[in-house]
């Protein structure tokens, strides 16, 4: 089994700088979790600590049901892939991937039987022979990808593995690892700072922010109910349209006004948003879930605006509208053949189902 859990756990380093404060986590076995945040917000140093190459300050870490806090990193039975690969120039791509079960006695026939098992799963076994220096990136990672799995740990450990890649890479590779994944039946943890990746491979999104969780849940439930503002902000491309304004209420009807438009709540939201009347808070809106009337039928007239398209960025499959309220600009995603002129007003409908209300001071979600 490799359950792995953290409990109160934390990271002090000198100066008194906390890079992890008091997190808690449980990952379940064959679980794939996936840590995510801007730089500097502690989710490599979390990983290191799970893996023991950094100590915990405060807080236990167990794998399975042994603490681990004073167990060698090389004890722990998890192997851990790096961003950089850190392989050995001088040694073949065999020898890279062999090395570490050379280290640990294994006989020579069961190091081989192990080798190409993992080059046959990545695909790799025609460049034993090489050094990485002539293989592309995409080899390369496959390679430190092969030296984990030599190891069939109880867990694998992903720092970043696929930030060094072009774009195109990075996309075949996400799918590599998936299929991986299902193959090997074990526990992953992967820890990126683009939330697509987050999106595509977690079972389960771990977002973190100076150092603190702040939520984790499955990727759709972190999308379309995040717990605060940062994280509705860091999940999404684009990022979730945000504005300030006030909540009003008129004829029994809840409203929020942003200076320029308002837009009637739906009926469901008022006993939530009651107590929130005459304060201001953070209005949400995700790009596609804002429209062209043209589009339309059926608009509630209290939920259309008006705004002024003032750039036109066409995506092939999808357009995104940068708009003005005149208070504040935000962005639509709409399809391929909606391209409004530029420079001309529109007339917008918010599905107001979607909308997300955050408090000024908390930042804490209020629906």
């Amino acid at each position: 089994m490799a359950q792995i859990s953290l409990k109160n756990v934390s990271k002090l380093y000198k100066g008194g700088v906390k890079a992890v404060d008091d997190v808690n986590l449980g990952i379940e076995n064959k679980e794939f979790l996936v840590m995510v945040g801007p730089s500097g917000c502690g989710k490599s140093t979390t990983l290191r600590m799970i893996a023991g190459l950094e100590e915990v300050s405060e807080g236990r870490i167990w794998i399975g049901d042994q603490i681990v806090n004073d167990v060698p990193a090389k004890d722990r039975n998890i192997a851990m892939v790096f961003q950089n690969y850190a392989l050995y120039p001088h040694m073949s791509v065999f020898e890279n991937m062999a090395f570490g079960l050379k280290l640990r006695k294994y006989p020579t026939h069961e190091i081989e039987n192990r080798v190409h098992e993992a080059a046959e799963i990545l695909g790799i076994k025609r460049y034993l022979e090489r050094k990485p220096k002539q293989l592309s990136g995409g080899e390369r990672q496959r390679v430190a990808l092969g030296r984990a799995i030599v190891r069939k740990p109880l867990a694998f450990l992903f720092d970043e593995p696929l930030s060094n890649l072009d774009a195109k890479l990075r996309v075949q590779m996400r799918a590599e690892i998936h299929k991986l994944r299902l193959r090997l039946q074990t526990t992953f943890i992967y820890v990126t700072h683009d939330q697509t990746e987050a999106m595509t491979l977690g079972d389960r999104i771990a977002v973190m922010k100076d150092g603190k969780m702040q939520q984790c849940a499955d990727p759709i439930t972190v999308y379309d109910n995040p717990a605060n503002k940062f994280v509705a902000s860091f999940i999404g491309t684009p990022p979730i349209n945000l504005m300030d304004g006030r909540i009003i209420k008129k004829e029994r009807k809840y409203y929020f006004d942003e200076g320029k438009f308002q837009v009637k709540l739906v009926e469901e939201m008022y006993p939530t948003i009651a107590p929130y009347e005459g304060e201001e808070v953070t209005f949400g809106i995700r790009s596609e879930d804002i429209h062209n009337k043209l589009f339309v039928s059926d608009a509630p007239p209290e939920n259309v605006i008006k705004a002024t398209c003032e750039v036109v960025e066409p995506l092939g499959s999808e357009v995104y509208l940068h708009l003005n309220s005149g208070r504040n600009t935000f962005i639509a995603r709409v399809g391929a053949h909606d391209r409004p002129e530029v420079n001309r007003d529109m007339d917008l409908v918010f599905d107001m189902s979607k909308v997300h209300f955050f408090d000024k001071e908390t930042e804490k979600t209020i629906l």
